[in-house]
């Protein structure tokens, strides 16, 4: 892996993003700067912390750093987006999309395992 496109967590958070982008936009005008925002800048977070975090990965701790940030940004979408969907949808037409943040989610924390058991870090301890 050569770049942080290739990591399936930066793809699938990245998807996603545009996903819950496009969705707050069908949002009352209201909420378009209230949970709208909200929940934009926590999706669009996890995808951020993800290159950010790669961009680091000479130094284990600073990438896994990064990655438990970008976890819990994803916790943080799924929040906004259940209060969302139980607002605004009847909680049903978010349901795909809260599925999938959990499977990112999911990834995400198996990723953060892969790193701490076989990451070589050049920073002495």
């Amino acid at each position: 892996m050569n770049n942080y496109k290739d990591l399936d967590i930066y793809n699938l958070s990245y998807r996603l993003a545009i996903d819950v982008h496009k969705m707050t936009m069908t949002l009352p005008k209201y909420e378009l700067y209230e949970q709208g925002s909200q929940v934009r800048r926590s999706s669009k977070s996890i995808k951020d912390n993800v290159a950010e975090g790669f961009g680091r990965r000479r130094y284990k701790d600073e990438f896994v750093r990064f990655l438990v940030f970008a976890h819990s940004s994803c916790d943080e979408a799924i929040s906004q987006l259940t209060m969302i969907n139980e607002i605004y949808f009847e909680n049903k037409d978010l349901n795909n999309l809260l599925e999938e943040y959990e499977v990112l989610g999911a990834k995400i924390n198996k990723f953060i395992q892969y790193v701490e058991e076989n990451w070589k870090s050049t920073r002495n301890p």
